[in-house]
């Protein structure tokens, strides 16, 4: 469990800007859905999940590289509002997130590493910041992991504690203060069964239920009745019977074998849960709460999983990260608003997240840097769904500043921008989650224009909304439609592609249709004339795939070549010319192609033998 605070980012600007992706004609991308997860944690500005095939996703706040998902993009976008893969790791078993840094267990017993560095948190030997995951060094055999603010911790099968990063206040247990790039042994602790990084302190259950704790104590936080910091492990003996133990900032829990909560260190925020905002350097029992399976301790709150699956939470408020529907502090336990049938829990600084028996990953509280994962940045008092609840998605489309999936049922679903009616729901409102495209079932195939939208169906009928000031939907109007209406006359169609104000499409007979713009000569029939309904492009057949860009058009034939028409500037074309053409010309000495994408003023194919 991770238990971090809310670090102030100053002088810090973050610009959003929007990524194009066209995806190749006929190629699928499976989406990033939040469903069969076992581990959520949750770090400073960024949250990680463990799904149950071993491989790790995270979103939120990456300045640092704390995602694990490779450099920023070429738009120096920091923050992910939707979960994305962790580079290179699988099989992992455990995960746990610092302030800025994470941490991975993998089945094998190795420990890998990403994120901040600037106190040798990552155990590679340098200090080196690290946007993908290294291995820490000298470490095997581990069953168990947590990263402190700045520090981490492991628990070997032995028995034995290691620990490496920040030692300023003797959080890791050596008898130093010296900060330490690689693992280091926790001093005279054996039989360990689990390990806690906090703030800057740390805690271990040995296997006789005892509780043990080092490093800072400015608030009480070790628990020993005293304020002073401790170098080297040191046994609470006002508290036994212990079987887990949560670290936050300033404060610490524990859970006995009886499923009582025992609280103890900072409570300026009624963090303890005990009625009061009074500092305890003890362990003080939290009255009325009972049959506590996990719990974990935020930067100022707590969090509760009770064993009928019900999550309850206290302490400070702020974002709503209580998730009760407010954001006032609660001195006492208050039950997470509509939330059962959880598994496990984490608290972060001001995100709280949640993993319910379903597999699915809910969240609520601050989502200034998209650490909810709903898609948006907006805060939540109440838990919602990462991803807004999509599931079961099998096929996916980027447009321009919207997004659309389809689901196995056959639904489709959009998100993003909505002028014009891009997404088809019936309005032109924005949606920061999948909102569902009206009266549009059985679809195998969803394609985006730059301010239009397509779809086909399994029966082979083509359908389209959104702008229509150039008849690009095909219905023999200009008139834009914020719902989906069927392309008429137009039957077998087995592929559409959306370019900047025209549709093309192939039948399954191998012929290819166009409607809409056609100033460059992109529809193909010879002419520049719009067209409002489908038309036949001239001369082309055996055609498996379209690919439509700004003012032009290809189609890869069943043989392997490229044909493409309409605006040639900068040979987009591929045919030796910068001539634009209006019937279609065959891309030079491209042969043995599979798959073709059309970009705003270049062309690109994949050839069967794997060359770009």
């Amino acid at each position: 469990m991770n238990k971090k605070y809310r670090k102030l980012l100053a002088a810090i600007q973050i610009t959003a800007m929007l990524a194009i992706m066209v995806l190749p004609a006929g190629t699928a991308q499976a989406a990033t859905v939040m469903t069969g997860y076992q581990e959520v944690v949750s770090g400073n500005l960024h949250i990680l999940a463990l799904k149950n095939d071993g491989t790790v996703w995270a979103w939120g706040y990456n300045f640092y590289g704390e995602l694990g998902i490779g450099t920023p993009d070429r738009y120096h976008v920091f923050e992910k509002s939707t979960p994305l893969q962790v580079v290179g790791l699988d099989s992992i078993t455990a995960v746990s997130a610092g302030n800025i840094h994470s941490l991975a267990l993998r089945s094998d017993g190795t420990v890998w590493a990403w994120g901040d560095n600037e106190y040798g948190q990552l155990g590679d030997g340098t200090n080196t910041r690290r946007r993908t995951p290294v291995q820490v060094v000298g470490l095997s055999n581990v069953v168990a992991v947590s990263a402190g603010v700045s520090h981490s911790l492991a628990l070997k099968s032995d028995g034995t504690v290691w620990s490496w990063g920040r030692n300023d206040y003797g959080q890791l247990g050596d008898g130093t203060t010296t900060n330490s790039n690689i693992p280091v042994q926790v001093s005279g602790l054996s039989g360990v069964t689990a390990v806690e990084g906090g703030g800057f302190f740390s805690a271990a259950i040995k296997s006789d239920g005892t509780l043990w704790t080092w490093g800072e104590n400015r608030y009480g936080q070790l628990g020993d009745g005293t304020y002073t910091h401790k170098y080297s492990p040191a046994r609470l003996t006002s508290i036994s019977g212990v079987s887990s133990v949560s670290a936050g900032y300033y404060h610490c829990h524990a859970i006995k074998n009886d499923g009582t909560v025992w609280s103890w260190g900072r409570n300026n925020y009624g963090q303890l849960g005990i009625g009061t905002t009074v500092t305890k350097t003890t362990p003080v029992q939290i009255s009325g709460l009972n049959n506590v399976t996990e719990v974990s301790g935020g930067g100022l709150y707590t969090l509760a999983l009770k064993s009928d699956g019900t999550v309850w939470g206290w302490g400070g408020n702020e974002y709503g990260r209580l998730g009760d529907g407010t954001n006032t502090d609660r001195y006492t336990p208050i039950q997470v608003a509509g939330l059962t049938g959880v598994s496990a829990v984490s608290a972060g600084s001001g995100t709280s997240t949640a993993v319910k028996n379903d597999g699915t990953v809910w969240s609520w509280g601050c989502n200034s840097y998209s650490e909810l994962g709903d898609g948006g940045q907006t805060d939540r008092y109440i838990p919602v769904q990462v991803l807004g609840g999509l599931s079961n998605v099998v096929r996916i489309d980027a447009g321009v500043g919207r997004s659309f999936a389809i689901k196995n049922d056959g639904s489709v679903w959009g998100w993003g921008s909505n002028d014009n009616g891009l997404l088809g729901d019936g309005t032109t409102n924005p949606g920061s989650l999948p909102l569902k495209v009206s009266g549009l079932s059985n679809a195998v195939k969803v394609a985006s224009g730059d301010n239009h939208s397509l779809a086909v169906k399994s029966d082979g009928t083509a359908w389209a909304w959104g702008r229509n000031g150039s008849g690009q939907l095909g219905d023999g109007t200009t008139i834009d439609r914020t719902i989906p209406i069927q392309v008429p006359g137009l039957n077998n169609v087995v592929d559409v592609a959306g370019g900047w104000y025209h549709t093309l499409a192939v039948k399954s007979d191998g012929t290819v249709w166009a409607w809409g713009q056609n100033n460059a000569g992109q529809i193909g029939d010879g002419t520049t004339t719009d067209r409002h309904t489908p038309v036949q492009v001239s001369g082309l057949n055996n055609v498996v795939a379209v690919a439509a860009g700004q003012y032009f058009s290809l189609a890869l034939k069943g043989d392997g070549t490229v044909w493409g028409w309409g605006s040639n500037g900068s040979g987009r074309l591929g045919d030796g010319t910068t001539t634009s053409r209006y019937t279609p010309v065959m891309a030079s000495g491209l042969t043995g192609v599979k798959s073709i994408s059309a970009g705003y003023w270049h062309s690109l194919a994949l050839k069967a033998d794997g060359t770009l």
